[in-house]
């Protein structure tokens, strides 16, 4: 791939702009930002990465492990605002997800202790956590904000804030959780995933790009479950006060 053949490229992204434009939607500025902003970041990134491999300095892995989370955790808290330490909330989830995902990889030797492996890899997982973290946490203020009366009607007849909000955030879990569950169903069939693809793309051997798919899917399902659970049981607590009532003007729309 050469800078010309990518500067052609670009010629996909006209598609949107010429939509958007005939159809009014209003999205040629959301166009252009997302853009502009995939070239710089990308483009930047990869000669951090190559200084990264470069050095082959586990610290610099660390540093770079530790400025995703960062990233993913000023992300997500947006979606949780009414949540009181969400930004910590996320943080520990993302860490604990990272933590998870490595201590496999690394402790069972599937992988080599070099930045070349544990820098996309831990990008995919806290990237998918990121997502399924924010799905968690749109779906999970919906839901108390349409079922305040019957988390209030469980508290009046002296349940526990636990018992009140079970139904709430076991959908909210499920929820987050399907997509990435129901998009393993059809890999292969509907579409060839993008690590699989780029290992093909540049000349491995597909049955070995196939196995390191496998890896990706299986730790994506393990971010989706532990950071939506991890994530639920670390809130919900803070939606109640002392008195174990729920706190109406934690949700927007109250």
């Amino acid at each position: 791939m050469t800078y010309t053949a990518l500067a052609i490229t670009l010629a996909f992204v006209c598609i949107p702009l010429v939509l958007s434009k005939a159809l009014n939607l209003k999205l040629g500025a959301d166009v252009t930002i997302a853009t502009i902003r995939a070239i710089v970041q990308l483009l930047a990134i990869g000669y951090v990465l190559q200084l990264i491999f470069n050095q082959q300095n586990v610290l610099y892995s660390f540093l770079m492990v530790a400025i995703m989370i960062l990233v993913a955790t000023l992300n997500a808290r947006k979606k949780g605002a009414q949540i009181d330490g969400i930004t910590w909330k996320l943080a520990l989830s993302l860490c604990a997800i990272e933590g998870i995902v490595m201590g496999v990889l690394l402790g069972f030797h599937i992988v080599p202790a070099t930045a070349q492996y544990i820098i996309p890899l831990s990008g995919m997982a806290i990237g998918n956590s990121m997502v399924m973290s924010i799905l968690f946490l749109n779906r999970f203020t919906v839901e108390i904000e349409a079922h305040e009366q019957e988390v209030e009607l469980i508290l009046s007849l002296g349940g526990t804030p636990k018992q009140a909000i079970h139904r709430q955030l076991i959908a909210s879990i499920k929820a987050s959780m399907l997509p990435t569950i129901e998009s393993q169903k059809t890999i292969g069939l509907v579409q060839l995933p993008g690590m699989m693809s780029g290992q093909i793309i540049a000349g491995a051997d597909p049955m070995q790009a196939v196995m390191f798919q496998l890896l990706v899917q299986f730790m994506l399902l393990t971010t989706a479950s532990v950071s939506s659970v991890l994530l639920g049981f670390l809130s919900y607590r803070t939606l109640f006060n002392q008195k174990l009532q729920i706190i109406p003007e934690k949700f927007t729309g109250q």
